[in-house]
């Protein structure tokens, strides 16, 4: 067992067995070549595979794997208004709104990083105004899914003939994931911080003075969005919304790195009319994309948080975030050079965080 692994849970069922009902055939699987089906869990009528289409093209098979994963980040963050841009189930910006506007949300989540957004997945807990309707109609988007649509956010977005309009209930939380491997599966309970480790309270303080009121809502929505993340992820927030996303790299300090590179060199200059005029022009993730990207701006990762999903195994990770301005950082701790990394933070004067949890994703 691996350092600072959590008390092994008690064991799933010694057998289990899992009923699939085929909703219908798809076009291809991930690939062309690949024969592929939808299957609805027999005995349950919510979540992506029974949600409602009010408009587009057939769903594909990586339509339901990103909408998916999509829906599942725009419910991490209890009632606060969420949004979630996905592509290749990771995202390209996640951001809650503090107002409740989910047309703010969305520009949020869309600015961290809007070249990878083009053909993304949006998912968000709330209903789709016209508002954001507006906003989402000239970025070229795969599906938009929400528990609800106004009439008239629907009159907007069908004019794009292709674009799937998805109802989805909110997704179950509790429950078993299976992954099948050669000649069986493994599984393991859905990975719904049931440790309490999404409460800051439960953190302990290990470097830097503690974080203040502002600052600790960032670390707790950047700890919250990293499980949506794949392995190995660094994530920076800033302002309830993602600024830069390291994610699926096989060291962490590329992570860091891509995290750092992406805050920096990423994202809308613009915000309000100014951005929404290039949009309507089809700046946003077209050909002209670069027009709007944040080559001039301040350095979005200096003054942000982050949020690592697991130890750091050496300080030289956490040395790539401090040297580009992070002021906090949030991750499980547990490695056996857990000193020298808080030394660097406390050098620094970083406030840092243990949780003592990691969130891998996979």
């Amino acid at each position: 067992e691996e350092p600072g692994d959590a008390t092994t849970p008690a064991a799933p069922a010694r057998y289990v067995g899992v009923g699939y009902e085929r909703l219908d055939t798809l076009r291809y699987g991930e690939n062309p070549h690949q024969a592929a089906a939808v299957y609805r869990t027999v005995g349950e009528r919510g979540g992506v595979a029974g949600a409602r289409q009010l408009h587009g093209k057939a769903m594909s098979y990586n339509n339901y794997t990103d909408t998916d994963a999509a829906v599942r980040a725009a419910y991490d963050h209890g009632d606060a208004v969420t949004v979630a841009v996905i592509k290749h189930a990771n995202p390209c910006g996640i951001a809650v709104s503090a107002s409740g506007d989910v047309a703010e949300a969305h520009r949020l989540a869309h600015a961290c990083d809007p070249v990878s957004a083009y053909g993304g997945v949006i998912a968000t807990n709330a209903t789709v105004t016209a508002e954001m309707a507006r906003q989402v109609k000239p970025i070229f988007t795969e599906v938009v899914a929400a528990p609800a649509f106004e009439d008239e956010a629907v009159e907007i977005l069908s004019t794009k003939k292709n674009l799937r309009l998805l109802v989805v209930e909110p997704p179950t939380r509790e429950g078993y994931e299976i992954k099948q491997v050669s000649g069986g599966a493994v599984i393991q309970e859905r990975d719904t911080y049931q440790a309490g480790d999404a409460d800051p309270a439960s953190w302990e303080l290990v470097a830097g003075e503690a974080a203040d009121e502002e600052t600790l809502a960032d670390l707790r929505f950047a700890w919250e969005t990293i499980r949506s993340v794949r392995s190995n992820a660094i994530l920076l927030a800033k302002g309830g919304a993602t600024v830069g996303v390291g994610m699926g790299q096989v060291n962490r300090v590329d992570s860091c790195k891509l995290a750092v590179e992406r805050a920096n060199t990423l994202g809308l200059r613009e915000t309000g009319d100014a951005a929404a005029d290039k949009q309507e022009k089809g700046a946003v993730g077209g050909a002209d994309a670069s027009e709007i990207l944040d080559a001039e701006a301040p350095e979005r990762a200096r003054g942000a948080v982050a949020a690592s999903d697991a130890f750091f195994p050496f300080a030289d990770g956490l040395q790539v975030l401090i040297d580009a301005g992070v002021k906090a950082v949030v991750q499980p701790g547990g490695s056996i050079r857990d000193e020298e990394v808080i030394a660097a933070a406390k050098a620094a004067g970083v406030t840092m965080y243990l949780t003592g949890n990691r969130h891998f994703a996979h």
